[in-house]
């Protein structure tokens, strides 16, 4: 099929056709980084259940973990209070736990603090409205708990429910060895 006839429009070239949806699809990719142990983790700047704003960059010097989750997620339910327990463990040693909701999953924000009530949570609840974190983390699914070390590197990545045996391995990478006679 010739498109050279009079008053027929030539159709747009592949290749400027290919440039402009590069262009128009970067931005979504651009935030998005490997997620892998020995990686940076990359940043989370989100507001937070309480009303301020958390900055993943302000807790470098500290470990991490950061657990993605949905109040309707059954195995976010499950391994919560097991979060809850090794924050109230391990917080002397210096331990935050930062739990990002998927707020754009969820139904109302009073679910979010429902939930966060009965777990009597006392690490940092972050709300993410648009899911930033969900692209810039890759996440392909909920719960999915990060454990970053004081650098801000990652260590660990779990996706899916973690056991406690998993939880507590995780937090060893993190967390400061203690010497003889600690």
């Amino acid at each position: 099929m010739a498109f050279s006839s009079p008053g027929r429009k030539r159709p747009p070239d592949t290749t400027r056709l290919l440039a402009l949806l590069t262009l128009l699809l970067a931005p979504r990719a651009a935030g998005a980084q490997e997620i892998a142990p020995g990686k940076v983790a990359p940043e989370i700047d989100l507001p937070t259940l309480a009303g301020g704003r958390v900055k993943l960059s302000a807790l470098r010097g500290h470990p991490v973990v950061v657990t993605f989750w949905g109040t309707w997620c059954p195995p976010c339910k499950v391994e919560f209070p097991e979060l809850v327990a090794a924050h109230r463990k391990y917080r002397e040693a210096g331990l935050e736990v930062i739990a990002v909701n998927q707020r754009d999953q969820e139904i109302r924000t009073t679910d979010v603090e429902a939930f966060v009530k009965e777990h009597k949570v006392e690490f940092i609840v972050a709300m993410d409205p648009r899911g930033k974190s969900r692209r810039s983390y890759r996440l392909i699914g909920l719960p999915t708990t990060v454990f970053i070390d004081s650098a801000g590197i990652i260590r660990q990545v779990n996706s899916g429910p973690i056991p406690p045996s998993e939880l507590a391995r995780g937090l060893a990478t993190i967390l400061p060895a203690k010497g003889p006679g600690s």
